[in-house]
């Protein structure tokens, strides 16, 4: 009788973790997807609206506090400070791989390395992955040649000047809004 109990409870234990987990699937598949700060993706997802006259002018609905915000059509990131003042505007080379238009969060920073294209680095701000690749802006310490490997890369390259204030600006825990 022992066994046929043990038999028993351990099948009801089974079927029970099996629709725990077949519910958690289905919840998950079900909740918008997040960024790192927390914020759907979809409150900035759609093309943002551009100032025909000045096309360095910070784009309305780009998010709203203290923030970077980089633009993937236009190849440019504003520095913007509380009340929306920007404090400094520039274009930028991005690398292979996009992040999605989202909110997301400074993560990790590092003063000086090698770019995964084999071009040493400085003022790395990072704020994502996709497929594994990590996602940031940064300044190559020298000028090199376009095209140094084929391997994907997720580097949004600045000046050094640019990288500077990006550097003094995006701390850990800053957020960058990325826009179309």
């Amino acid at each position: 009788m022992a066994t046929s109990n043990a038999t028993f409870v351990t099948a009801l234990t089974a079927a029970a973790l099996a629709t725990v987990g077949f519910l958690a699937y289905q919840a998950a598949a079900t909740v918008p997807t997040r960024t790192a700060a927390g914020s759907t993706s979809a409150a900035i997802a759609s093309k943002v609206p551009r100032d025909k006259l000045d096309p360095a002018a910070l784009p309305p609905g780009s998010g709203a506090g203290e923030r970077v915000v980089y633009s993937l059509d236009d190849n440019r990131v504003w520095l913007v400070a509380s009340g929306d003042h920007v404090i400094r505007t520039f274009e930028v080379t991005p690398g292979t791989i996009d992040p999605a238009p989202g909110v997301y969060e400074v993560t990790s920073r590092s003063n000086s390395v090698t770019g995964t294209d084999g071009i040493p680095i400085e003022h790395v701000v990072r704020f994502t992955s996709v497929d594994g690749v990590v996602i940031g802006f940064s300044a190559a310490v020298r000028e090199a040649g376009a095209g140094a490997t084929a391997v994907p890369t997720g580097g949004i390259r600045e000046s050094r000047r640019d990288g500077d204030a990006m550097w003094g600006f995006a701390t850990i825990g800053a957020r960058v809004a990325v826009i179309h």
